[in-house]
């Protein structure tokens, strides 16, 4: 079996590409093969060019790849854009109208084959047959898709994706991309890193999801939305983002664990509501999904850029805690952890994916959600000290969080500075002692700290830094290496703040040369890292397109730095 196929799917927004797409990877992974999903549209209903791109074999995969195995062109745009990316042993599927003269080309006559509205269930068909992918896993796909609502429609695909098998067991020439040898799975989960996050909120507890719809984040609300009645979760698409924080804020204060999910341009309307937050020490989880900027920037692509951001965002000075998942997994562990520490320091923390993390897909063992402790807002009020004061100045900053009529006592907020009762206050002692008081929560959120994560020997010749999305890349650019004998390693934060240098200084300086890989054009996280630590990278590989980084992309920049060097 072929260890890594390439499969892309291009054509205009509306031509079902992404149903082709997602029908014939959910049969990938019932047949038991190994996949990695990512996507690249533009921001339309209709038009414009988009991929879907399936990586599939032996595996595991964690990135996209750059050359291209096998080519479907629902349209000749897509041919011109990628016949440059084309392995020397690829199939090129084409419709007869535009088939190109060039070789492994496969001219379809598509309107012989089925109506045009079907015409991505012909493709489907012609790929199932040329993958020799079993026929019952593409029905089953089908079926799960169709066959409860749609019985009639099921029907006419069925048949069509038949027709287009036969006609490909005729037509298509031998090649290479046989799949033989999956073993069938049926306990894994084809999952994108938002569906995800929205699944780990869940397990960790979320009773409260407010939002106003803003790609990439979007589908995080969806995917909640789907599960909430059978959760006991209620959700809110709010007038605008400040509404959303402020109602997530307003829940929080009454006891149900709430989040927030945004974008760059959404969240900075919600500044101000992330520093009510800390001021009235309520918690709340905001997820952000990064994308390009300023402004509405390229809304449907892909960034790190946003990380200096939200370390920032909202006046005066509080603690937060900032969590940057790189995988399908760590999405889904992450907000859980993300939530529970927002309750835990009561103040606001922050979950940073962006599009490329958000819309890229793979298989993963099914998650232990019994494993999980669920949030519990608040404390018992035969816990707290009398008179109860909800600010009480404590030594770790931590006050009792009574929530409000659930008990006799009586529970005070306000956005001004306050006593330990709550009520407003301008006196210059208790306003040190408030903000002293606030500020020791981070030693709370620096004893939580998760340490970045070391994939390699310490004290390598090469060592690649990175956060977030990037690790996947990372890791295998880091394959790509070591298999050319080299000895290199990789350091992934998954929590970018606090940062605490004990975890991992020792590390940078006992390494050779030290290569931070990020998605913006400043360098922002190895700023933060010389900024916290004293340890300035030498050398740093940055990409800002608003494409995802790939192993590819990784090592040719690394040869340039490298050759600098």
């Amino acid at each position: 079996m072929p260890l890594d196929i390439h499969l892309l799917i291009g054509g205009e927004a509306g031509q079902g590409l992404v149903t082709i797409g997602q029908l014939l990877s959910k049969a990938l992974v019932r047949a038991g093969y190994e996949i990695f999903v990512s996507q690249s549209y533009h921001s339309r209903i209709r038009g414009g060019h988009n991929t879907f791109s399936i990586r599939l074999g032996g595996g595991p995969f964690f990135a996209p790849r750059e050359s291209i195995d096998i080519l479907v062109a629902l349209n000749a745009e897509t041919v011109e854009l990628h016949r440059g990316q084309l392995t020397d042993q690829a199939l090129l599927i084409a419709d007869s109208d535009f088939a190109p003269d060039l070789p492994g080309t496969i001219s379809v006559p598509f309107a012989e084959l089925g109506p045009e509205h079907l015409w991505n269930t012909v493709a489907l068909g012609l790929l199932g047959r040329i993958l020799d992918l079993p026929s019952a896993s593409l029905h089953q796909a089908l079926e799960a898709m169709l066959g409860k609502k749609h019985p009639e429609t099921l029907v006419e695909n069925s048949e069509i994706m038949e027709k287009s098998r036969v006609w490909a067991a005729a037509h298509v020439p031998k090649h290479g991309f046989t799949l033989a040898g999956g073993a069938p799975a049926t306990d894994r989960l084809l999952l994108n890193g938002n569906q995800a996050i929205a699944l780990g909120a869940l397990a960790g507890g979320l009773k409260f999801c407010a939002f106003y719809p803003m790609t990439p984040a979007t589908s995080i609300v969806l995917e909640l939305i789907a599960h909430a009645e059978v959760m006991g979760c209620v959700f809110e698409q709010a007038e605008d983002e400040i509404a959303a924080i402020n109602m997530a804020i307003g829940a929080a204060y009454a006891g149900a664990p709430s989040m927030v999910a945004t974008s760059g341009g959404g969240f900075a309307l919600m500044a101000e509501g992330v520093s009510l937050a800390a001021m009235t020490e309520t918690p709340v989880l905001v997820a952000v999904a990064q994308r390009p900027g300023p402004a509405t920037g390229m809304p449907t692509r892909t960034e790190q850029g946003d990380l200096e951001f939200v370390l920032h965002a909202g006046h005066g000075e509080f603690p937060r805690a900032i969590f940057a998942p790189g995988s399908i997994e760590e999405c889904y562990h992450l907000t859980q952890k993300a939530l529970a520490m927002a309750e835990q320091a009561q103040s606001p923390v922050f979950l940073l994916t962006d599009q490329f993390l958000a819309d890229s897909s793979r298989p993963v063992v099914p998650f232990d959600a019994a494993a999980i402790v669920p949030v519990v807002a608040g404390v018992e009020p035969s816990a707290v000290p009398t008179p109860y004061q909800r600010y009480r100045l404590t030594a770790n900053g931590l006050s009792p969080r009574l929530l409000p009529g659930m008990s006799t006592h009586l529970v005070v907020a306000d956005s001004d500075e306050h006593d330990e009762d709550g009520h407003i206050s301008e006196d210059h002692g208790v306003r040190i002692a408030m903000v002293d008081k606030r500020l020791r929560k981070m030693e709370i959120l620096k004893q939580e700290a998760i340490a970045p994560e070391l994939a390699g020997e310490k004290g390598a010749d090469l060592l690649l830094v990175c956060w977030g999305s990037s690790q996947g890349p990372v890791l295998e650019a880091v394959a790509d290496l070591r298999g050319q004998g080299r000895n290199v390693a990789s350091l992934h934060f998954s929590q970018v703040w606090p940062l605490v240098p004990a975890q991992f200084v020792d590390i940078l300086q006992a390494s050779g040369n030290v290569v931070c890989v990020e998605g913006n054009a400043t360098g922002q996280f190895a700023r933060l890292i010389q900024r916290e630590t004293g340890f300035a990278m030498p050398s740093r590989i940055a990409r800002y397109d608003g494409l995802p980084f790939t192993a590819r992309y990784i090592l040719n920049r690394l040869a340039a730095v490298e050759g600098k060097a």
